[in-house]
């Protein structure tokens, strides 16, 4: 059977498109019952447990068998000779990659995550001071691909920022580990790592067990129950976000090769069948064009048949009246990657609002942010860009309020305490103010 990427096709001048618009787009925020309460199980038996329900999911779900947990751990060594073992142009390429992705969040942790401070003319201080976290819990994918870039996108930042402990978590189906993820994990400097995943992975981070330490923070994508389990674990440890499936959206003017768009929406919709490419164009024919190219080169991918369901499920062609037009309805989406595929991209830029990352120019294929270009490819799904900003530095990160106020100073603060104080019926907070003054 000859496979087909068939996105719908739609255009802004049609009567029905906003419509059909909505209807694309559309993305139950329900997640399955069923999963729902398979998590909340799981979170609970590793939560009494421990190191034991591990071992029982590890063997039920990854089919690993395994005596204790500390048999699931991978030493110092291991990682290295993962890294020693690989081809030169892998170990090559990670450590680049590295170079890069470690270059731009050491940029970032200057510019916005240093302590300051100052004082006021009656010599009180007032400033923030910027901690590292004492202990993060990374989580990389491991089922229908393995991905070692994760590995330095999460544990990178973290590093730089200060975090004292990095524990890796990574599901090894049928104990089957990837060297370039062990690799990435000695690159990258991951303090300590499991072959562990899904659920338990996330409630063993969370709750800590006799062998795995408990985190302060868990960041890093999964399937649907990584998801769950993230959500439902918020308050017991921090989060990074819920990762939905992945998208991209190309904003193309017609000027740039059409088998280059073809395959830039291909890389998003390799990942999953879930995924969403979505090309906005005010060129019909240059649509066309687009869709003659994902035509001849589909049947040259190996991942065909997720590339094909993904874009016929969920992609789209969009003719708009203009490229204004096409910004406008890009910021509407809030796609996770944004390219602006255009002769002139910074022309359109300050016309863009929301974006996970934004990739300007014909050059700037979106894989290039995944891998090596440095900024962290850890991004906002499923429209939340409007709120929401990559994985950085200051994800690793907390801020504390510093106050220091002078006797002067408390002279004037106390009144305006006292006088707040007593209007809300505190008398104590107003007492305690009232007490240094003169």
């Amino acid at each position: 059977m000859t496979l087909i990427a068939a996105p719908v096709r739609l255009s802004t001048a049609n009567a029905q498109f906003e419509a059909e618009f909505k209807a694309r787009l559309h993305w139950a925020d329900d997640t399955d019952a069923a999963i729902e309460h398979s998590v909340a199980d799981i979170l609970q038996d590793v939560q009494r447990r421990g190191d034991a329900a591990v071992l029982d999911y590890t063997a039920r779900w990854d089919r690993v068998q395994a005596t204790s947990v500390q048999a699931l751990e991978l030493t110092q060594a291991e990682l290295k000779a993962a890294f020693d073992a690989i081809p030169a142009p892998q170990r090559e390429a990670l450590q680049a990659a590295a170079a890069r992705v470690r270059s731009y969040h050491e940029a970032q942790k200057h510019a916005s995550g240093e302590s300051w401070s100052y004082r006021d003319a009656d010599g009180t201080l007032l400033g923030q001071k910027v901690t590292p976290l004492d202990r993060v819990g990374i989580y990389v994918p491991g089922g229908k691909a393995t991905y070692p870039s994760s590995v330095l996108m999460n544990a990178i930042p973290a590093h730089v920022a200060g975090v004292g402990e990095i524990i890796m978590v990574v599901p090894t189906p049928g104990g089957e580990k990837n060297a370039m993820v062990l690799a990435a994990a000695y690159v990258a400097g991951v303090t300590r790592a499991f072959t562990i995943g899904g659920a338990q992975a996330v409630a063993a981070l969370a709750y800590g067990t006799a062998t795995i330490p408990k985190v302060d923070k868990i960041t890093g994508p999964g399937n649907a129950y990584v998801a769950a389990a993230k959500r439902r674990v918020f308050g017991t440890v921090g989060i990074d976000m819920i990762a939905g499936p992945s998208e991209i959206l190309v904003l193309a003017d017609g000027t740039t090769p059409p088998d280059w768009v073809a395959m830039d929406l291909f890389s998003q919709a390799e990942h999953d069948e879930l995924a969403q490419s979505i090309l906005l164009c005010p060129d019909a024919a240059y649509i066309d064009q687009v869709q003659q190219s994902m035509n001849r080169l589909l049947p040259e991918m190996p991942r065909a048949a997720i590339i094909a369901k993904s874009l016929t499920d969920r992609g789209a062609l969009i003719h708009t009246r203009s490229m204004e037009e096409a910004c406008a309805i890009s910021n509407r989406i809030a796609p996770e990657h944004l390219e602006v595929s255009s002769r002139e991209p910074h022309q359109w830029e300050p016309l863009l609002k929301h974006a996970g990352a934004i990739f300007l120019g014909a050059f700037t294929s979106e894989s290039l942010g995944d891998y090596c270009a440095g900024p962290n490819h850890v991004l906002p799904t499923s429209g939340t860009a409007r709120f929401s900003s990559p994985l950085g530095v200051y994800d690793f990160q907390k801020r504390s309020s510093l106050i220091e106020v002078s006797e002067q100073g408390a002279q004037v603060l106390g009144k305006i305490a006292s006088v707040l104080a007593h209007g809300e019926g505190l008398q104590a907070h107003a007492r305690a103010a009232e007490m240094r003054l003169k």
